[in-house]
């Protein structure tokens, strides 16, 4: 039996003993703890029942009789294929669970190289993934934007939010990082490709009581709101700014009714934002024991290319090709994001054999 296997079973007896001797021992968590281990084990008690049987049927194949013989050749094969299946569920349920899969997500698209025709594409794939959150029965809200001159986003925050679970980090996680677009802009007279980039920043929508910033770490200001251009739009003081002290990242959202609410927008977004500034310097520190970094985009990585002129979206984290790009720009992402999900797992599995 593998390593991994043998320690879960051994675990589970022990939490067995350690729960049957009563006395000191803190039985509400080994309880949990056992709980957890149990649906686990019962697999891996399969898995030797199977591995058994199928060692038992090997004796078979030396048989004399045709007839039998054959039986027993179409059992081994079964048996095999059982075995394969449920050791790869099993290995799958070994695997560190994502604690972020289930929340909700802040969205954050900036236009980056590539003038008007980056702000262009920052919009359409705004427009995208409110359509790939629709597929998902997810809602999608905006925190705050800023437009351009030619009618795109030079910057777009948004959040996505859904009862569905699991939720909308764990398909939107892999769209962290920089997006490059290769087409011929319809002001372009002469027919020459041009290349945009924006960056897209995936962060879990995280609660109070995820995560705690002390009062004394935020400065929070009162705003006149400001519209294109830069104008007020208004005056009275209902704009929020938030300033996290110590890292000086901000947040400000303007485009709720009341200061109260868009004071609640700007606290979720700082919260993701400063939360995601530690998680990254302590990734950094940890990366060596993993190979997989499909799941936690680097924000400076290019991820993928949209080539429109040859139909094809290149995902550059796994060298793969998707093509009718006009659905992809239509929501259409769940190929691209199933795809991206089973080279994680693969590449947790050989991680977690090593």
């Amino acid at each position: 039996m593998e390593a991994a296997f043998k320690k879960i079973l051994d675990e589970y007896n022990q939490l067995t003993a350690q729960m049957s001797q009563g006395g000191g021992v803190d039985m509400a968590s080994l309880g949990k703890r056992q709980a957890e281990l149990l649906p686990i084990v019962e697999r891996i008690q399969l898995l030797e029942k199977l591995e058994k049987e199928l060692a038992e049927n090997q004796k078979l194949l030396n048989d004399d009789n045709a007839e039998m013989k054959s039986m027993a050749l179409d059992e081994g094969r079964r048996l095999e294929a059982e075995i394969l299946e449920l050791k790869s569920k099993i290995e799958e349920s070994l695997l560190p669970k994502d604690a972020n899969d289930d929340k909700n997500v802040i969205v954050e698209i900036r236009a980056g190289a590539g003038g008007d025709e980056s702000t262009l594409f920052a919009a359409e794939m705004f427009r995208a993934y409110g359509k790939y959150a629709d597929e998902n029965k997810w809602k999608v809200h905006i925190v705050s934007s800023s437009k351009s001159d030619a009618g795109g986003f030079k910057e777009i925050i948004f959040e996505i939010f859904g009862s569905r679970l699991p939720g909308p980090y764990s398909k939107f996680k892999y769209e962290s990082g920089v997006h490059r677009v290769q087409r011929v802009p319809d002001t372009e007279k002469s027919g020459r490709v041009h290349t945009s980039t924006i960056t897209v920043a995936v962060l879990p929508e995280l609660g109070e009581k995820d995560y705690v910033i002390a009062d004394k770490d935020l400065k929070i200001e009162a705003t006149t709101s400001s519209g294109h251009g830069g104008q007020s739009v208004n005056t009275t003081y209902s704009a929020i700014r938030i300033t996290h002290i110590p890292t000086g990242i901000t947040a400000q959202c303007q485009d709720e009714r009341s200061q109260a609410q868009n004071r609640e927008k700007a606290l979720a977004v700082i919260r993701s934002r400063v939360a995601a500034h530690y998680a990254e310097i302590e990734n950094k520190k940890v990366r060596d024991l993993t190979k997989s970094q499909i799941g936690t985009g680097d924000r400076s990585e290019k991820i993928r290319t949209y080539n429109f002129p040859q139909d094809r979206v290149t995902d550059h984290r796994i060298n793969q090709n998707f093509n009718q790009i006009n659905l992809i720009m239509e929501g259409k992402f769940g190929d691209i994001t199933e795809t991206l999900q089973k080279a994680d797992l693969m590449a947790k599995k050989e991680a977690l054999k090593k």
